[in-house]
């Protein structure tokens, strides 16, 4: 069987999608990698994905594995991550939103199978699609052996690297995009400060310099006090990151899988999430679920796993015992059983 993979994305910034790719190529058996000679944004991309690229995965199994891909190849396996263009074209741009609405239901009807990153994703492309259910599996993401409690000495990287204040921190990471809630969760800190340690500081990883985070929350209009915000950390210094927080919060209102809180978890830090979307389905009860549109409950979370050890410490053990049945070999796995049944049905 030859297989061929739409890497396009690689040359993006490294997100969640990028990560899974990453992940996953690693792991699978020896395929071919198809991505344009240069980086293409936007509507090149596209032409290149939907002109060029079938004709260079001729005769393969093709994997496009980041929510796009070329239509007119059939034997195609596509994973979709989310349908957050389906569900809520309000909080994208109106150009991407009107492309992927247009582009994945297509996608997903005429590729000979699908993987659904969750239980939750697969469940809101059957409500915006007319897919077979039968060709969608369901591999969840994994987790990579890199994050782990790590030492004291890591921790220090971390927080040099950033420039964390001394003191316990609560982490937040998260791109400035409207599901992430940045901006109630800054709420809840504000309402908090008065109740908490002088050195307890939250940081807010991914967020530099922007003050769109406020607009779901118009009270808010500056910046609480103790907040640290920080560029997107780097790869080598996120395991420590997490390892040093006394708590990390990821109040998003939609996700379709959610890897920070997963990343977190395996680094034995307690977690508090959005009870929305995929993130029960991944955090179960190891961590602490709030609904995400009510500021007082996210503040009461913090308070709660921040001042009551005995809650970080029945957290922790949990914490870490969830996110080991979360492996990127085991997706791996599963990922290239899809990619055979795909060939097996052509």
């Amino acid at each position: 069987m030859r297989v061929s993979v739409n890497t396009r994305i690689l040359a993006s910034p490294t997100t969640g999608v990028q990560r899974y790719l990453t992940e996953l190529l690693e792991r699978i058996p020896t395929v071919q990698t198809l991505a344009p000679v240069r980086r293409l944004a936007g509507l090149a991309g596209h032409a290149w994905e939907q002109g060029i690229l079938p004709a260079h995965a001729r005769g393969t199994v093709l994997w496009s594995p980041s929510n796009t891909g070329p239509l007119a190849v059939h034997n195609q396996v596509v994973t979709i991550h989310d349908v957050v263009p389906l569900e809520h074209p309000e909080w994208l741009n109106a150009r991407f939103a009107a492309w992927y609405r247009f582009l994945i239901p297509r996608l997903a009807r005429r590729a000979a199978r699908v993987i659904a990153v969750s239980e939750f994703t697969k469940e809101r492309l059957l409500a915006y699609s007319k897919v077979d259910p039968d060709k969608i599996t369901v591999v969840h993401s994994g987790v990579g052996k890199q994050f782990s409690p790590r030492p004291a000495c890591d921790v220090a990287r971390a927080r040099a690297a950033l420039s964390i204040p001394d003191g316990p921190y609560v982490l937040a990471v998260g791109s400035l995009e409207p599901r992430k809630n940045l901006g109630r969760l800054l709420a809840a800190w504000a309402r908090l400060l008065q109740g908490l340690p002088a050195n307890v500081s939250l940081v807010v990883t991914g967020g530099k310099g922007k003050q769109t985070v406020f607009a779901d929350v118009p009270e808010l209009r500056c910046l609480p006090e103790r907040v640290h915000l920080t560029d997107y950390a780097p790869d080598e210094v996120l395991p420590g990151l997490y390892t040093g927080a006394s708590v990390f919060v990821y109040p998003s209102v939609y996700e379709g899988f959610g890897l920070p809180p997963l990343e977190a978890m395996a680094c034995g830090t307690p977690v508090i999430v959005g009870n929305r979307a995929s993130l029960p389905e991944v955090v179960g009860d190891a961590g602490v679920s709030v609904n995400p549109y009510d500021i007082d409950a996210i503040a009461t979370a913090i308070a709660q796993v921040l001042v009551d050890p005995a809650i970080r410490a029945k957290l922790a053990p949990a914490a870490l015992q969830r996110a080991s049945r979360f492996s990127w070999d085991r997706a791996a796995t599963q990922t290239w059983n899809v990619l055979c049944a795909a060939a097996d049905s052509h």
